[in-house]
């Protein structure tokens, strides 16, 4: 059995330059050996876990949709606003929700008090993101995390012949 215990987890810090997206994440997963850069599965795991912790003001990432994973949050504390597509709801502790591949979503604390939320992902290889707002795409890349680019629709063939 691999046990940890969340106060032992180091919690990371990641904001953007502007300070509008601003999280804390312990990754219960890595913490438990989950080996973030292979694509093993078996050092994956079949599945993420993590609390995140937004700050008063904050949201945690630009609205986006994931084109393989699927993600399920469980509330813990504080108050969020969560946009989809029909647009924004609040959450607040004992609130639980689900978001499947392409169904775009973005989380943000809508309190005076740190929104705090577990995450669970089912941690698919090959999982990319759509950004609706921005229209800019995240894809892995061997070797890097991942690459954020731009693009116009295409026919399939374009450049190609």
């Amino acid at each position: 059995m691999r046990k940890v215990n969340l106060s032992e987890i180091n919690e990371v810090e990641r904001k953007s330059p502007k300070g509008n997206f601003h999280k804390f994440v312990k990754d219960i997963s890595v913490a438990l050996g989950r080996d973030k850069d292979s694509l093993d599965l078996a050092k994956r795991h079949p599945f993420d876990l993590a609390v995140v912790r937004i700050p008063k003001g904050k949201t945690y990432c630009p609205y986006h949709a994931h084109s393989a994973e699927t993600e399920l949050y469980l509330v813990i504390s504080g108050r969020g606003r969560v946009r989809d597509r029909n647009g924004s709801t609040e959450v607040s502790a004992g609130a639980a929700f689900v978001f499947a591949p392409g169904e775009a979503h973005q989380l943000a604390n809508a309190g005076e008090e740190d929104f705090v939320y577990y995450v669970i992902a089912d941690n698919p290889r090959g999982d990319s993101c759509y950004y609706p707002d921005s229209r800019k795409f995240a894809v892995a890349k061997e070797g890097s995390e991942e690459v954020i680019t731009k693009a116009d629709e295409a026919d399939y063939f374009e450049g190609e012949e």
